[in-house]
């Protein structure tokens, strides 16, 4: 039975109690090193910082600060380990090695999803049902790959690049690890990745379990620390591909630093996704989608629907079914299996989040939050819309990177084309319909590189995924997903 210190309570009468994930199983160390050949390591400066759970505000583990000598290290061990071993080894044996992380991340699939929600703040149902099954299933792809590159490029000799300087966010630390070291070893190159400093944990314990899985000293190497320490990659010289997973501004910086190199790269970077909704749509059916979209994942998610587009016949019975749900929505403890949003990453993102809010009202937007109850410690924002908004209005422009959504209204398909194209991203988009030649022409005319339909946020190892225009450059996943890991020779 719930308490009134511990019960969930909602005005419809009805009410959840707590149902906390256990943390018995977690293994976390006070301290966390550099992992550089093979093993962990102490930074030459000697510096470390704090990582913190942002739904409590206390520190988890104390990781390294890497520095431009630390990352010089890392990058000679995955020189002499590409020159010695990777790159010789025969293919299927890469393959199996790539498995083997595979296997013994599904083993130990519980803990990492814990972990990630501890260190991230995302639901634990995310964590659980999304993150590190996807993990897993990116590895296991790729394994399948390491020894049929000649089928992927037919005709072509597919050689590795050498070494892979990879940088990934917050929003999907194990996740983006797995995207990008997955293909990088499949192809023989070597890596050096940075997670985010907000979220390091699950990445260093991914370095674990590649000290399990045997792989050879220095395949993969793992650098924490903040904006020096990717810099310090990017610019290294003895780097050959550079993968990069974050904000537009980040991305123009790192293109102006390779401009003149021969060092081939790949920018995933941001989203202002629209979710368009027809009037002949299974409207309950676009309700859950457009909460899935931006919502369930706290808008940390760079292809987030956070523009909603619905027909004008239908916005009245939208926005108030929108609201409905809204109101159902739980925020708080990340480990709670009742959880539907979790606690935002930091609180630098959420300081950005309460500004843009204030923006949206001062440019004339009508703000409705829900009136949950908001945890006293911990970085929280409640789910949010904004109506009354035009296309010159920042909350439709820019990307928040929060559970801040954006609805205006269209009269005909042609107005719909032309307001979802008209942001400075590309990365996807939804289309909510029942007519199938609605939805080609509608995918067919959105300048975005992955559009779901009647349905959002659903991914896939075999599936490219990647943007246009400020959203990127370059294609991560699927067939496409090895392509920027290779030397393609003549025919």
């Amino acid at each position: 039975m719930a308490t009134p210190e511990n019960k969930l309570a909602f005005d419809g009468g009805w009410e959840y109690d707590p149902a906390p994930e256990s943390t018995d199983h977690v293994s976390l160390k006070k301290r966390y090193g550099l992992f550089i050949g093979g093993e962990f390591t102490a930074p030459q400066s000697g510096r470390y910082f704090d990582t913190i759970n942002p739904a409590t505000e206390e520190a988890l583990a104390r990781v390294a600060d890497a520095g431009e000598a630390d990352v010089d290290r890392a990058v000679r061990a995955a020189r002499k380990a590409y020159s010695e071993r990777w790159s010789r080894m025969r293919p299927k044996e890469r393959g199996k090695y790539i498995y083997r992380i595979a296997r013994i991340l599904q083993e130990r699939a519980r803990e990492f999803a814990a972990i990630e929600s501890l260190d991230g703040g995302k639901p634990i149902r995310e964590s659980r049902d999304v993150d590190i099954p996807l993990a897993a299933a990116h590895f296991f792809y790729y394994a399948g790959w390491a020894d049929k590159l000649d089928y992927a490029f037919p005709g072509r000799r597919a050689r590795p690049l050498g070494v892979a300087g990879q940088v990934i966010p917050w929003n999907f630390p194990l996740l983006m690890a797995a995207w990008k070291i997955a293909p990088a070893l499949a192809c023989g190159n070597t890596v050096v990745l940075k997670p985010a400093e907000t979220t390091p944990l699950t990445a260093l314990k991914l370095a674990e379990v590649i000290a399990d899985a045997d792989l050879p000293p220095g395949v993969v190497n793992i650098v924490t620390g903040a904006g020096k320490t990717g810099a310090a990659i990017v610019e290294h010289k003895g780097v050959n591909k550079i993968a990069f997973t974050g904000s537009t501004q980040v991305g123009r910086l790192i293109m102006r630093a390779l401009a003149g190199t021969p060092k081939k790269y790949t920018l995933e970077l941001g989203g202002k996704a629209a979710n368009i909704i027809f009037a002949d749509a299974a409207i309950d059916q676009a309700v859950e989608g457009i909460v899935n979209g931006i919502f369930f994942n706290q808008g940390h998610v760079c292809c987030a629907g956070s523009r909603l587009l619905v027909q004008e016949s239908v916005a009245d019975e939208v926005i108030e079914k929108l609201k409905d749900r809204m109101q159902t929505l739980i925020v708080g403890d990340p480990l709670d299996k009742n959880t539907d949003i979790g606690a935002i990453n930091s609180r630098m993102q959420l300081d950005k989040i309460a500004s843009y809010l204030k923006v949206g009202e001062q440019e004339g937007g009508a703000m409705f939050q829900t009136a949950c109850r908001l945890p006293k410690k911990g970085y929280w924002c409640p789910p949010t819309i904004f109506t009354g908004v035009a296309q010159s209005n920042r909350v439709v422009q820019e990307e928040i990177f929060g559970p801040v959504l954006a609805i205006q209204t269209f009269r005909d398909f042609d107005e719909a084309l032309a307001k979802a194209n008209n942001t400075p991203y590309g990365l996807s988009g939804g289309v909510w319909t029942d007519k199938g030649a609605k939805i080609f022409r509608m995918t067919s005319g959105i300048r975005a590189g992955v559009i779901w339909a009647n349905t959002f946020n659903k991914f896939d190892p075999t599936a490219p995924f990647g943007g246009y225009k400020e959203s990127g450059v370059g294609r991560e996943g699927g067939l496409h997903g090895l392509d920027a890991y290779v030397d393609l020779g003549a025919r």
